[in-house]
């Protein structure tokens, strides 16, 4: 299931402008079953985590970049990506 949110991730990036975030719920939201996003969101926090590692997205909170993921934070396709 953590393929998934990496996958789901990475797709719901790509569907919009280069300079946009997606919200972790958002993902979870895609990946839920029967609407019990906040279960998924372990899942989608590890595919993030692995996400960043790569260097495939970056994170940030109200358009201040995070280095790591803590608290609130939105996630945004890297430069390079």
């Amino acid at each position: 299931m953590t393929t998934c949110a990496y996958d789901t991730t990475l797709r719901l990036l790509s569907s919009r402008a280069p300079e946009a975030t997606v919200c972790p719920s958002e993902v979870a939201r895609a990946i839920a079953l029967d609407g019990a996003w906040r279960e998924a969101m372990p899942l989608v926090h590890a595919a993030v985590d692995r996400l960043v590692q790569e260097g495939r997205v970056r994170l940030s909170w109200k358009g201040k970049p995070l280095s790591t993921r803590a608290g609130p934070y939105r996630i945004g396709r890297a430069s390079r990506f």
